[in-house]
């Protein structure tokens, strides 16, 4: 998908957003980890040519507006990002950066379950935008003598739980998969897309 269309993408969704009438605004902030599983070069003959990530310690951020319900159903238009400041890497050579940063924003839209109860599941399904910025440095010292800046299509994928002790605030528990292209890491792996799943606890504000 090119930078083109998901620009197009998260602008039609804004507006769509922002034209509902429906009164239900909602912000949340929570905070977790990313998981990436192991990736294996392509051809190496080293030992352990894997490619093995850290558990990135992330915060997200999500707004939402409630645009229609049916009955127990309450359908929300929502942009969701996660940032990543530190997602440490490994390889038994020094081939690799030793870091990268991520960021994925994504419009959705999201379904939720006794939509307006004290706790309600939930769905969401979107598309858009992934930075990764990579090291300076490769994983055992010296200058990362490849790209360090990656962009990517993202695919979302998340459900969740939303409960509410009070009128406008809650809680959330959230796992969301920003399904994307891979970060350059100077080796060619045997995944061209990889699975960045965010699992995370917070609050959100009901305005």
């Amino acid at each position: 998908m090119s930078l083109k269309r998901l620009a197009a993408l998260i602008g039609c969704v804004a507006i769509l957003i922002a034209s509902a009438y429906a009164q239900q605004n909602e912000i949340s902030g929570t905070l977790g980890r990313v998981f990436v599983s192991s990736q294996a070069v392509k051809g190496a003959n080293f030992f352990d040519p894997n490619v093995h990530f850290g558990n990135g310690l992330t915060i997200a951020g999500n707004y939402s507006r409630l645009l229609k319900t049916y009955g127990i159903f309450g359908i929300s238009g929502e942009v969701s990002g996660a940032y990543t400041w530190d997602m440490d890497l490994n390889l038994s050579q020094n081939l690799i950066p030793e870091a990268y940063k991520s960021l994925f924003v994504t419009p959705a839209v999201r379904v939720n379950f006794f939509s307006g109860q004290g706790v309600t599941p939930w769905v969401s399904v979107g598309g858009g935008y992934g930075l990764f910025k990579q090291s300076h440095q490769l994983v055992f010292g010296g200058p990362n003598p490849g790209k360090t800046t990656t962009n990517t299509g993202v695919f979302q994928f998340g459900a969740g739980l939303d409960v509410w002790p009070w009128q406008k605030w809650g809680l959330r528990l959230e796992a969301r998969d920003y399904y994307s292209g891979v970060p350059d890491l100077n080796v060619t792996t045997v995944r061209s897309r990889q699975h960045n799943i965010y699992v995370g606890g917070g609050v959100i504000r009901r305005f």
